[in-house]
């Protein structure tokens, strides 16, 4: 009698993938917010504010959710990111939604566009399309410093088709301790 041959096959979690690019994210947060106060407009003032949030898994790995909560910061504010990973193109659309708007455009009832994009040498850049007082504007995420346990995100604002960017918010994180 002949042994068959064994072959392994690596589990789905074993082989490394772009949807596991958010798991340094996963779990509870202290944000450090620095945000522009007027967008485009030629603003240099700044304001601060700590906030905490907190990073779950979708199920199946189809993505993450977050909460983000401002301690005193528009008292009552709660936001949350909904990151969706396509395992087809490979890339990452990230939506925002809130308890002012809900992420919803008024006229369709539908979730505004996403930013969209992935990681590449380090750094995740996520672009897309929005509307900043009623003109359009292109929006960029920038995620860094994801291995050293304070990752750092910041926005992005472009008039001029991405030609020149305002950087409008950053948030620097931290585990609470």
């Amino acid at each position: 009698m002949t042994t068959p041959h064994l072959i392994t096959i690596p589990s789905p979690a074993a082989v490394p993938s772009a949807a596991n690019d958010f798991d340094f994210l996963m779990g509870p947060w202290r944000i450090r917010n620095t945000r522009l106060v007027r967008r485009l407009a030629g603003c240099n003032d700044w304001e601060v504010f700590d906030a905490t949030g907190s990073v779950h898994p979708l199920p199946a790995g189809v993505g993450n959710y977050d909460s983000f909560t401002p301690l005193a910061w528009k008292p009552g504010y709660v936001g949350m990111a909904l990151r969706v990973f396509s395992p087809e193109s490979q890339r990452w659309s990230i939506y925002w939604l809130d308890n002012l708007t809900g992420g919803l455009d008024p006229a369709t009832g539908q979730l505004l566009p996403p930013v969209v994009g992935g990681f590449q040498d380090g750094v995740g850049i996520f672009e897309g399309e929005d509307l900043l007082e009623g003109r359009p504007v292109r929006v960029r995420f920038e995620w860094s410093q994801m291995h050293t346990g304070a990752p750092r995100w910041q926005q992005a604002f472009s008039e001029d088709g991405g030609a020149t960017w305002e950087v409008n918010w950053v948030m620097e994180m931290a585990r609470p301790v």
